[in-house]
């Protein structure tokens, strides 16, 4: 790993790399991939255009020697790909990787939680938006019952994992559900961390209208409860952190719209058929696939890195107007990950 990471344009170093491992979900999240445009003949992407797990690790590993320590497994929903167990372990045997997650719906952990867990993984953040049973099946699109993914999170917990939930947050649709959010992790001694609803995409009828900023949800919060700020644990981390008073719980925040952290950004993103995204909120990426397959040796691709990173200019959280979210082209998020 390099001690003296790779940075960009504005001086941000290139810590974190977020992996999409497939560009399906078996949720249909309004958010994310609304059912009207993701429908049953959706064309997803083949397996053949998909980075193989060989692929995936060998990025992973040049990744890793410009600087980047932390990993996270996303999709789409990373627990349809087949055998992720199985890069979970060549991830975490690359020398220089310091801490790995994974973002899930939860819906099949019982099935692979044990798998995951011996394979080496930790960290679980799981995405529950209510827990009234009919809002929820409603934004999930699948009808599904929190109950069910409670239950999920509960066994995962048993075996050991470490969880955070993620809430995102619309304004009208589970602004309601804040509170009894908060009420039940706090119970469970579980980490909740409120999203601000993003524009991510183009298909999700975004709207500055429908956000709820981090400062709506702590007043609501405060009327429950007292809270106290937490310190930063590392230069880039998203999440504003706070401590309920009473007890060890904690939630966070993270604010992309109301207080943007793009001046200390240090991620990266692999899409699933291998294009290298500096921005959640990017419009087109480097393709690393195409070096790959055509038999580029490691230099070449840690060159190709080096150069788009080092040019690297996104801040589009702090310029974002209604104008630019509604009008400008960007990749969906079940393709490039959260």
């Amino acid at each position: 790993m390099s001690s003296h990471p790779l940075k960009d344009s504005l001086r941000r170093p290139i810590r974190d790399l977020r992996i999409s491992v497939t560009d399906r979900c078996n949720f249909r999240c309004s958010y994310c991939m609304p059912k009207e445009i993701f429908g049953d003949d959706f064309a997803f992407l083949p397996k053949s255009e998909c980075l193989s797990f060989e692929e995936i690790h060998r990025l992973t590993e040049l990744f890793v020697g410009l600087g980047v320590q932390k990993i996270r497994l996303t999709g789409g929903e990373p627990l349809m790909r087949p055998n992720l167990s199985d890069l979970v372990s060549r991830i975490l045997s690359i020398n220089g990787v310091e801490d790995m997650g994974l973002t899930t719906n939860g819906l099949l952990l019982g099935q692979q939680a044990e798998r995951l867990y011996d394979a080496g993984l930790r960290r679980l953040n799981v995405s529950v938006d209510a827990l009234n049973p009919e809002l929820f099946g409603r934004m999930n699109g699948r009808g599904i019952k929190p109950a069910f993914i409670l239950k999920q999170i509960d066994y995962a917990r048993k075996i050991g994992f470490e969880i955070k939930v993620n809430m995102v947050v619309q304004k009208g649709v589970n602004d309601s559900e804040i509170l009894p959010m908060a009420a039940y992790f706090k119970e469970q001694g579980i980490t909740l961390r409120f999203i601000e609803f993003m524009d991510v995409g183009n298909d999700t009828g975004w709207s500055f209208k429908k956000v709820v900023t981090k400062e709506e949800i702590i007043e609501q919060l405060k009327n429950a409860y007292e809270l106290e700020p937490i310190d930063q644990n590392y230069f880039g981390e998203v999440a504003k952190r706070y401590r309920y008073k009473d007890s060890d719980a904690q939630v966070g925040f993270i604010t992309s719209v109301s207080d943007s952290f793009c001046s200390s950004c240090t991620r990266a993103r692999l899409s699933s058929d291998g294009k290298f995204y500096t921005c959640l909120f990017a419009s087109d990426g480097f393709d690393l696939r195409q070096m790959l397959r055509g038999g580029a040796n490691d230099q070449e691709l840690l060159d190709a890195v080096t150069s788009v990173w080092e040019q690297r200019i996104d801040r589009y959280s702090d310029e974002r107007t209604e104008q630019t979210a509604n009008n400008r082209k960007k990749i969906n998020m079940s393709y490039i990950g959260g």
